[in-house]
């Protein structure tokens, strides 16, 4: 599919997220800047599991909430958030550094619980009958925008402005950003409120054998992915290979290519076929856990990192779209938010649980994610054979 056979609206949301891919670097400057201030991999773990047992109750709220208001509010108000916390983050300083931590991740938590209206958008505004060609830009696109961002953004906050005060002043600037992403948002992508949603497709949800396999598969990847986070990355680079926060971006870099790859070898794989690169995929992503489990040198994380990220991209626009051929359009919002909800119940001790277990051996977080990824590819492709010979 090439980019001219988009739609319009579609087009325009893919460049929302080529905007903001390099700000997503706060990701790993937060956790960074803790550990600058005397925090350890277990002390961040806990605090971000305690943010996340804050924010559980309000995620199905949230979704019940859109469908009666547009998406696109709900949008605007993600990156509202997020510029707020990233304020916060930018007060944390001296004495009352852990109160302005607190409320700036709380905020960013809160922001969070929106993140199933991006699913709800791109479930109304990609094509469903085209949908995994236009998940390949989605991917492709906002991977080249980050490549380069990271990479040039690292470097200046892992080799030139170093201190807690540069990042301090860091996070004002990337705060104030989300001034320039809420009104791009605001003027290029429609309301798709309620009435939208109704119109775009109407059929009947039931939690069948196959909603069931979903939810399963859910729980074994947020699982998986959820006991190595940044935070352990980080704490390998950092604290036990002694290396800079560029080098976090170069492993960051390499993700970049191997999804941009897996983007042009997944247009060429049938919908039919769908299940086997899901299998595949997960396949690849255990053989990461397993080489970052061995404790690699600095080059060979970056190819393992490179590998994993092929393996999730090449299996993302089978899954994504599996999930919304079972999601009605006039119910995507509340659907996506309970799934969202299930998700962060499941992974709710992760953080302070691979905190734990990085403490312990810093490797050992992944793996626990390898026997989670062993088991999803195993899962998917047992259920590929399965229908496979049913067809």
């Amino acid at each position: 599919m090439k980019w001219r056979d988009i739609p319009k609206h579609a087009r325009a949301y893919i460049l929302y997220h080529v905007i903001i891919s390099p700000l997503l670097i706060t990701w790993y400057m937060v956790p960074l800047y803790m550990y600058m201030i005397g925090y350890n991999v277990l002390e961040i773990g806990v605090i971000f599991t305690a943010v996340e047992i804050l924010s559980i109750p309000l995620m199905y709220i949230i979704g019940r909430i859109f469908e009666r208001v547009p998406i696109k509010h709900g949008l605007i108000l993600i990156d509202a958030l997020e510029g707020t916390s990233c304020i916060f983050y930018g007060l944390a300083y001296g004495p009352i550094a852990p109160i302005m931590l607190l409320i700036g991740l709380v905020i960013d938590d809160v922001s969070s619980m929106f993140y199933p209206l991006y699913q709800a958008a791109e479930r109304l505004l990609y094509p469903k009958d085209r949908m995994e060609e236009v998940f390949a830009w989605h991917v492709r696109l906002p991977e080249l925008s980050q490549l380069f961002g990271f990479l040039v953004l690292g470097y200046i906050f892992g080799y030139v402005f170093t201190s807690p005060k540069n990042y301090r002043l860091a996070f004002f600037f990337f705060g104030a950003s989300s001034l320039v992403t809420m009104a791009y948002l605001a003027l290029s992508l429609p309301r798709m409120d309620a009435k939208e949603r109704v119109e775009v497709e109407k059929f009947e949800f039931r939690v069948d054998r196959e909603f069931r396999l979903i939810l399963l598969m859910e729980a074994l990847t947020t699982l998986a992915w959820s006991m190595a986070p940044e935070i352990v990355l980080l704490n390998y680079v950092i604290n036990v290979l002694g290396k800079t926060l560029f080098e976090v971006m170069i492993i960051e870099g390499a993700i970049s290519i191997g999804a941009i790859a897996a983007t042009y070898m997944s247009e060429r794989i049938s919908r039919e076929r769908r299940f086997l690169a899901i299998g595949i995929g997960y396949s690849l992503i255990s053989l990461w856990a397993l080489i970052m489990f061995l404790g690699p040198s600095l080059y060979i994380a970056v190819i393992a990192y490179a590998v994993s990220r092929f393996g999730d991209t090449l299996a993302f626009p089978f899954y994504r779209s599996w999930v919304f051929g079972r999601i009605p359009g006039d119910k995507a919002s509340t659907i996506l938010s309970a799934l969202a909800s299930y998700r962060k119940i499941i992974a709710i001790v992760s953080p302070a649980l691979a905190g734990l277990l990085a403490l312990i051996m810093p490797t050992l977080p992944y793996l626990a994610s390898l026997l989670l990824f062993i088991a999803s590819s195993v899962v998917m492709i047992v259920y590929d054979r399965l229908t496979s010979s049913q067809s």
